[in-house]
């Protein structure tokens, strides 16, 4: 079931969010619905915030380069309880966008890989390198869990260019749902 994004200036998206104690049913089928929407919306990611739940999980898509030189889209995978560590010093820019912010897109500078431990839906511990663009979703996402958004990581001037652009979205979805 395609589930609604909340967006800018939504309460959730502030707050840090709550460990997954238990991959129940209902998690499961939470999962099943978060990446129906995220595919839906055209999204690589969804955090379970973005839909108004607090809980530590978000759902990602890698991309591969095939054969021909095009790039796709991997399957999704559910990532729950993420703890990530040992960002490379390397970091790379890169334009982000955000279901929570429509329209919006900007620079973000991320290190280029992380490790990163999370549980699976079969509730196994998964521990394992992030590269890339991988690596970005997850940084992206798992902010999310934190209660930051892309606009946090602008400095001062960046943040003055989008500001109007970011009332624009607040005044749009006023209730903070789309």
């Amino acid at each position: 079931m395609k589930l609604e994004v909340v967006k800018y200036d939504a309460e959730i998206l502030r707050k840090r969010a709550l460990p997954v104690d238990e991959i129940s049913p209902e998690i499961i089928q939470l999962a099943e619905d978060m990446i129906e929407t995220m595919i839906d919306s055209n999204g690589v990611g969804l955090a379970a915030p973005q839909i108004g739940r607090s809980l530590r999980m978000f759902i990602l898509r890698d991309e591969k380069e095939q054969e021909d030189g095009e790039m796709v889209l991997c399957d999704p995978e559910v990532i729950i309880n993420p703890h990530l560590s040992k960002p490379s010093e390397e970091k790379t820019s890169m334009s982000e966008g955000c279901l929570s912010l429509p329209g919006l897109s900007v620079e973000v500078m991320r290190p280029t890989f992380i490790h990163v431990r999370y549980q699976n839906l079969k509730g196994e511990w998964i521990e394992s390198r992030f590269d890339s663009f991988r690596a970005r979703v997850a940084m992206h996402e798992n902010d999310h869990l934190n209660g930051v958004l892309i606009v946090d990581r602008l400095d001062r001037n960046s943040r003055k260019k989008v500001e109007s652009q970011l009332q624009a979205i607040k005044k749009r979805y006023a209730d903070g749902r789309s």
